[in-house]
């Protein structure tokens, strides 16, 4: 009874609560939603704690609550979302009005902030300049990742000497550079004229032919101021040389070299190190230090003059555009820095490789040509300094080469020669200029002077030996060619070296020719020991000697076959009339004896009127174009006197069969060698081989040897490839 009566009072007071609450909810539905206890009397919101504050409010739990000034107003009408999108609004409708009344003149805003730029850039100078270590003026990426090299790979310090820290380049700052340390850079480094070039295209197969002229390019290019030789920029560009060859020999050497003695092990703690071990542990470590403080000079060439410093942000920007490839942009950029600062040798020099660029891209010769002139222009301002003057040339020489404008480029290297006449990398690039024109006395002279002062440079020697073959003084050649070969040099790794060298000493009996053969093939310049062409097509089948089926040509073979004594009789006429006709075999091939030759088709075209002394066999040969349109072959007749010998050699190419048709062979004694095969001519009767493989003749009958020849296309090539080859 006593647990009833406590818990009553309890029940009463639920129930006054549940009735409390009915009435709030029906007062909530007079004032349309407003809660009594959201709003609260207006006595109470009126009321004022004596010192001025907000009366707390009572709540219908019994608890007080301090009034705040959303309480008093009567709370917040609006959401935090509702606020949130009135300042957006906000910021959208004043987006719009600035751009569409133009509020903010943001031409001004750039201009200051480049203004600031600049003139914090000049603050960076001073505080930074000791680590300028390009010599641009300014602290840069390039200076950012030597000094992190610098910082990640710390000196060898000892207690009597510390390393020395990167000088800066100030304007009296002294210039070294190491002798012998120009790497001999060439895309010209052929040592044999080679085919004409085709003014037709763009990318020409190859730039000139003993004896084709060449349009001489007016003016010479003239510099003023003293310039300080310095060492050999490296170039930027990835443009694949044309002649350039792989240097892979002296890889194989450094390969070669026994490994470097392991460093003795430290003293123990406490031990005494010996004076003298110290002494070389200084030296070494000041050896360390000037190698990389030399490093540090030599890391990036010097293109900027003072000019060029001032405006050094709009040239790095037009030079980001030409390297993202965005070249009509970096085109109008130099050409703006060009005419504001017409002083600037590096904004035309910028130009000038942005039109380089683009030629190439466009494959546009007349764009190129305003590239050379340009690269001309660069080197003949005022002030320009000595590393662009030998980039602008260099490159400007190379693109007067890749025209076939061969006489314009040998005045821009020799221009080179005399501005840096102790660099013998761009003496030995003069030499090929005059090879190229086929001037092998004048080339002579020009590595004569080179190996005066550098005796060892392999460059210079296999181009000496190669000469020294060329005039027939085989004997002489050999050393030349073969230290030139064992240098392993760059520009020195070319199948014509090879080729050469192992002819030499065929020539004198040396059977080591055979290992130079081998070496050539294994360093990828001939196909194989037999088969030694240089200009080649890859995956075409390979075989020395062949017969009229698998050649694909049996209608030929057969036409030749029963006509041969029309096309000897025609002959015989000829060689009754004018032996003149019949000019003596140029190509340095006999050991001994004579040996004509009577041309009526030369590289896919008629030689002059010669089929007018022939005309039968020239309407014979007319019907088969695989023939008369071999532009890599010829049809000739030949013949050979009694006593004649001809080295063993190999043709120029792989693309080509060579048919002999016999017409008037005594016997016996006439025989020829093709790889370790020996056959002999019949008259009337057609052998065919593949005179990429090494071959020799014999003549050793009583009387002459008249045979013709047919050039043809190799069968595996398609159609395509006979049409766009070019004529050797």
């Amino acid at each position: 009874m006593q647990r009833c009566a406590s818990s009553q009072p309890l029940v009463e007071e639920i129930q006054a609560e549940e009735e409390e609450e009915e009435e709030e909810q029906e007062v909530f539905q007079e004032t349309g939603g407003v809660n009594e206890e959201q709003v609260g009397p207006v006595e109470e919101a009126s009321a004022q704690e004596p010192d001025g504050r907000p009366a707390p409010v009572e709540h219908k739990n019994g608890k007080r609550a301090e009034a705040g000034p959303g309480v008093a107003d009567g709370g917040p009408r609006f959401s935090m979302f509702t606020w949130l999108m009135v300042v957006a609004l906000l910021g959208v409708w004043s987006s719009v009005a600035v751009f569409y009344f133009d509020i903010v003149d943001y031409d001004r805003v750039l201009a200051r902030a480049q203004e600031f730029r600049m003139n914090f850039s000049e603050v960076l100078q001073g505080k930074l300049a000791a680590y300028d270590t390009d010599g641009d003026g300014d602290f840069d990426v390039e200076d950012a990742k030597v000094l992190l090299e610098k910082t990640s790979k710390p000196e060898v310090e000892t207690p009597t000497q510390r390393a020395p820290e990167p000088e800066e380049d100030g304007p009296g700052a002294e210039e070294t550079s190491v002798p012998g340390s120009q790497d001999v850079e060439s895309e010209i480094q052929a040592a044999v004229p080679l085919p004409p070039l085709d003014d037709s295209h763009f990318v020409p197969d190859d730039p000139t032919e003993p004896g084709q002229r060449y349009e001489e390019e007016p003016g010479s290019i003239d510099t003023t101021g003293v310039l300080v030789e310095e060492n050999q920029p490296e170039e930027t560009e990835g443009e694949s040389g044309r002649y350039q060859t792989s240097s892979k020999l002296s890889q194989e050497a450094e390969a070669e070299k026994p490994p470097k003695a392991e460093p003795e092990p430290e003293p123990q703690t406490g031990s005494t190190r010996p004076t003298e071990s110290r002494q070389a542990a200084d030296g070494a470590a000041e050896k360390t230090a000037e190698e990389q403080k030399e490093k540090l000079k030599k890391k990036k060439p010097k293109l900027l003059n003072k000019v060029d410093k001032s405006i050094k942000s709009e040239i790095d920007a037009a030079e980001r555009l030409r390297k993202k490839g965005n070249l009509d942009l970096a085109l109008k950029a130099f050409d703006s820095l060009v005419q504001q600062h017409p002083l600037s040798p590096r904004a035309r020099y910028g130009k000038a490789q942005v039109q380089d660029d683009l030629a190439e891209k466009l494959r546009s010769n007349d764009l190129l040509q305003s590239a050379i002139s340009m690269y001309g222009e660069a080197a003949e301002l005022p002030d320009v300094t000595s590393d662009l003057l030998r980039a602008a040339l260099k490159r400007r020489a190379e693109r007067q080469q890749f025209l076939g404008r061969m006489r314009g480029s040998l005045a821009t290297l020799q221009k080179l020669v005399d501005v840096f006449p102790d660099d013998v990398g761009l003496r030995n690039d003069l030499g090929v200029a005059h090879l190229l024109l086929g001037d092998n006395k004048g080339a002579k002279k020009v590595y004569e002077e080179v190996l005066a002062v550098a005796p060892s440079n392999g460059f210079a020697k296999v181009h000496y030996g190669f000469i020294l073959k060329a005039e027939n003084k085989i004997a002489e050649s050999i050393p030349y060619l073969r230290e030139g070969l064992e240098s392993g040099e760059p520009g020195t790794d070319d199948g014509r070296f090879y080729f050469h060298l192992g002819d030499a000493l065929q020539r004198v009996g040396d059977d080591s020719a055979y290992l130079w053969y081998e070496r050539g093939h294994q360093r990828g310049h001939f196909a194989s020991v037999w088969q030694r062409s240089l200009y080649n097509v890859e995956g075409l089948k390979a075989q020395p000697w062949w017969t009229p089926q698998e050649t694909g040509y049996a209608d030929l073979v057969r036409m030749l076959e029963r006509n041969w004594k029309t096309i000897r009789d025609e002959a015989l006429a000829v060689m009754d009339r004018s032996r003149g006709r019949f000019l003596p075999e140029e190509e340095n091939l006999r050991e001994k004896g004579e040996w004509g030759q009577y041309t009526l088709w030369q590289q896919g075209k008629r030689v002059g009127n010669a089929c007018q002394g022939v005309p039968k066999t020239c309407a014979l040969m007319e019907r088969f174009p695989e023939a008369t349109g071999c532009k890599r072959g010829q049809i000739k007749f030949s013949v050979m006197q009694p006593g004649t010998h001809v080295w063993p050699h190999t043709g120029p190419t792989n693309c080509r069969l060579r048919m002999h048709l016999g017409l008037v062979i005594p016997a016996p004694g006439c025989r020829i060698r093709c790889t370790d095969q020996t056959r002999e001519w019949e008259e009337g009767k057609v052998l065919i081989f593949d005179d990429s493989f090494e071959h020799e003749v014999w003549q050793e009958a009583n009387s002459y040897r008249l045979i013709f020849i047919v050039d043809v296309w190799h069968p595996e090539l398609s159609q395509y490839q006979r049409q766009t080859l070019s004529p050797i």
